[in-house]
């Protein structure tokens, strides 16, 4: 057992910053959905309640990642929500690098975002125990 996290295979600082970080995107897509309605493809249906929809997700992990009979679940589905997210991160980066005043600004936030996407898949899997890389050893049943 690890002192500082209180479990060397649940990071408690992993989870404590997922919660935040997706408790408050889920707040902002529940609350102030209009910015996430720009970024979101036209081929996606229903896109009001598609942006409703994952700021409820978001908030069923922030909580879920917490608690051992769901955090399995919910490291699961905010890595799978990481992935299905990549779509509007990416058409969000192109309208935003492709505009005729982009300048320098853009390309620090949005290159970046785009290549961490893979970590915010492999966090949550993390913070549950579920994977253990880059660390070797037994994965969690």
């Amino acid at each position: 057992m690890n002192e500082a996290t209180g479990n060397s295979e649940r990071p408690k600082g992993v989870r404590t910053g997922l919660s935040i970080f997706y408790a408050l995107a889920g707040i902002l897509h529940l609350a102030w959905p209009s910015p996430f309605l720009t970024i979101t493809p036209d081929w996606v249906p229903f896109p009001s309640t598609v942006i409703a929809l994952t700021g409820v997700c978001e908030l069923l992990g922030a909580v879920g990642i917490w608690f051992r009979p769901t955090e399995r679940a919910a490291a699961i589905g905010l890595a799978l929500y990481a992935v299905c997210v990549y779509p509007a991160n990416i058409k969000h980066a192109i309208d935003s690098l492709t505009a005729a005043d982009a300048g320098v600004l853009p390309w620090l936030y949005h290159v970046p975002r785009l290549l961490l996407q893979p970590v915010l898949v492999w966090l949550p899997l993390r913070a549950a125990g579920l994977v253990r890389w880059p660390r070797r050893g037994r994965l969690r049943p």
